[in-house]
């Protein structure tokens, strides 16, 4: 097998493309095997076995620089550069990162979890090199999902304009995560379905070539007749009108044409945008069928395609969508938002109930933001269905646009906490930080499934505002779903449970860790008071109020961020009425990156533990008898 003696990337520069060919088939057999026992991506990486091939064998890494947008497809790379013996270890604790990792090779320049950063990147590494006098290559991957990003364009808009040398690699598979949708997609699409354009192109030039230069003047016509031709053949057009030089549609699984084509590329001069054609799953049936389910999938049977995720209690995303549902039936404001999230948001089901108000504007956080406002201010009931990863995205819009205006938007931010494999760009650690000290913002989090349906009742009752329900990644308790959703009072929490050692304010999964930290407690005779602390914004206050009086031990612990976190509003709440004496004792997540791991992983090492938080009461217990004796 030729796989077995690739070590590097400089093992491809003596191989034929039929060698080539054969070690593309060996790559995807040893993706669907491997990742049938870890999971992973696995349909956008068979997607550019033959692309990455055709890359590393052209250009010089790390010298030469790969910037991969995202990603979700960097699998095939890191095979390519010395880590194929490293796969059995991917995305589990302290393995192979799921994403590209600047700590793990030479090769990986770029890092990121988010789409449309990688044309960014690029310019900043081809004006990088020439201000420093160097003359390597600089090559963007980007997928035609990205290229909806706003950021994507404003780079695409700065590259046209700088005309520095770099390869911008388009791989459209007509998917980001979800189906593409909107006006860049139509185009593209169009661009697939024009298989003329590229002959034609070539054929006039060849034409144009060998007219005699009589005179400026025909030059100036011939060069008018050759961009009017262009407009004509519509293909490439928009790219070319941003300023650089287009090249495709190129069959991203072939692999002489993609060599040629890539070749020529390197050559021109300026910036040239390929366009290369691919299929999502290439080589794997069920992969090939059913591109979203299989863009990031759990360990499965290779023969029949069948995941191997145990069936259990549904995920707090499930849920959510179901309720969505529920109250839309009763409710015909109500709208649901995505950006380019259907699936993982748990919206596929609302889609099909109510295609006529399921809105998914593509990789577009911002304009998803902005929409809602004014959808909001027209009298709808939008819900903006967000990872909290992703509303980072969209920050300024939420202050400027929605929170400003106290537009009435629901937010349902989804993956709040720790994520798991898919490790530090995906964490939703910060968006209570981010969110609880802006103006006429209301936030909650639920500590099980039957709260999150009540939450969402709230929500769609309150008029007054932005209100946002956040809830993790992660199965429900298995409680009993009340039959009627209630709406919660604004600002209020609930004691879970009796106890006069010391109370703890915990918010959404760590109620239940609160919990098991008062079952361990009670063996040393001590008694938790466990509060759910639903509310982020506004504060119980009242309950605040009565703790500082009663003198017990406080804590504190969430799944976020610890800096400007529910802490932290509790602490201000303190020191504004003047009990800033009053001792918290905060636990949250520190001020550091935490690396992919499984959820629980995760929370044994920032310490979002029942034995940390029982050690944390006890540790308590002397300080707070000796402030007794000395009354």
């Amino acid at each position: 097998m030729l796989l077995d003696k690739l070590n590097g990337p400089q093992d491809l520069k003596g191989l034929s493309v039929l060698e080539l060919e054969q070690l593309a088939g060996e790559i995807r057999d040893f993706l669907v095997t491997k990742l049938s026992a870890t999971g992973g991506h696995l349909a956008p990486n068979l997607g550019v076995v033959e692309l990455t091939l055709a890359l590393h064998f052209l250009f010089d890494s790390p010298n030469d620089k790969f910037i991969f947008d995202v990603g979700h497809q960097s699998y095939v790379h890191k095979i390519l550069t010395g880590r194929m013996d490293r796969f059995d270890s991917l995305r589990k604790q302290g393995g192979l990162c799921g994403f590209i990792k600047r700590a793990e090779s030479e090769h990986d320049v770029w890092e990121a979890g988010h789409s449309s950063t990688s044309l960014s990147a690029a310019m900043g590494m081809a004006m990088a090199r020439d201000f420093k006098g160097e003359s390597n290559k600089v090559v963007a991957i980007i997928g035609d999902g990205a290229l909806t990003g706003g950021m994507a364009l404003e780079a695409l808009n700065h590259i046209g304009h700088e005309k520095r040398n770099m390869i911008v690699v388009l791989n459209d598979n007509e998917m980001s995560i979800a189906p593409n949708v909107g006006a860049m997609h139509q185009y593209l699409g169009r661009i697939r379905a024009d298989r003329h354009y590229q002959k034609a192109k070539e054929d006039l030039q060849s034409l144009l070539q060998k007219v005699p230069a009589i005179g400026g003047k025909l030059a100036k016509t011939a060069e008018r007749f050759k961009d009017s031709l262009k407009y004509l053949l519509v293909s490439g057009i928009l790219f070319e009108q941003f300023g650089l030089h287009y090249l495709g549609p190129v069959d991203g699984h072939d692999m002489e044409q993609l060599l040629e084509t890539l070749q020529q590329a390197s050559h021109m001069p300026g910036p040239v945008l390929v366009h290369v054609v691919t299929l999502k799953g290439k080589g794997y049936k069920p992969a090939e069928a059913d591109s979203l389910k299989w863009h990031g999938i759990s360990p499965y049977k290779i023969e029949s395609g069948q995941v191997l995720k145990a069936a259990g209690l549904p995920m707090y995303t499930e849920v959510f969508g179901n309720a969505l549902i529920e109250l839309a039936e009763r409710d015909e404001r109500i709208v649901a938002v995505t950006p380019a999230m259907p699936a993982g948001s748990g919206l596929m089901k609302f889609a099909a109930r109510f295609p006529g108000r399921m809105i998914d504007v593509g990789i577009a956080e911002q304009h998803a933001a902005t929409m809602s406002a004014a959808l909001a201010m027209e009298g709808m009931k939008p819900v903006y269905a967000v990872y909290s990863t992703f509303l980072q995205r969209a920050y300024d819009q939420v202050v400027h646009d929605i929170c400003r205006h106290n537009a009435n938007v629901i937010f349902a931010i989804d993956r709040a906490g720790f994520v798991g494999p898919d490790g530090e760009t995906h964490h939703g650690v910060f968006d209570i930080s981010f969110m609880r000290h802006i103006p006429n913002m209301v936030m909650m989090m639920p500590k099980d499934e039957n709260e999150l349906r009540n939450m969402l009742k709230t929500a769609v009752d309150y008029n007054e505002g932005p209100i946002a329900v956040r809830y993790p990644r992660v199965s429900g308790r298995g409680v009993e779903l009340d039959p009627v959703m209630t709406p919660i009072p604004i600002g209020t929490w609930e004691v879970v449970r009796q106890g006069d050692s010391a109370a703890v304010m915990a918010i959404g999964p760590m109620v239940e860790v609160a919990e098991r930290a008062a079952e361990l407690l009670r063996r040393e005779g001590l008694s938790l008071r466990v509060i759910n602390a639903r509310f982020i914004k506004p504060l119980d206050t009242a309950m605040l109020d009565s703790l500082a009086e009663e003198g017990l031990p406080l804590l504190v612990m969430e799944e976020g961020a610890v800096q400007g976190g529910l802490g932290s509003a509790i602490l201000e709440h303190y020191s504004l009425t003047g009990r800033a004496g009053t001792p918290v004792s905060l636990i949250g997540i520190p001020d550091e990156f935490i690396e992919h791991a499984s959820i629980e992983e995760q929370q044994v090492v920032a310490g979002l533990t029942p034995e940390r938080l029982a050690a944390e009461v006890l540790a308590l217990q002397p300080k707070r008898k000796r402030a007794t004796n000395q009354h």
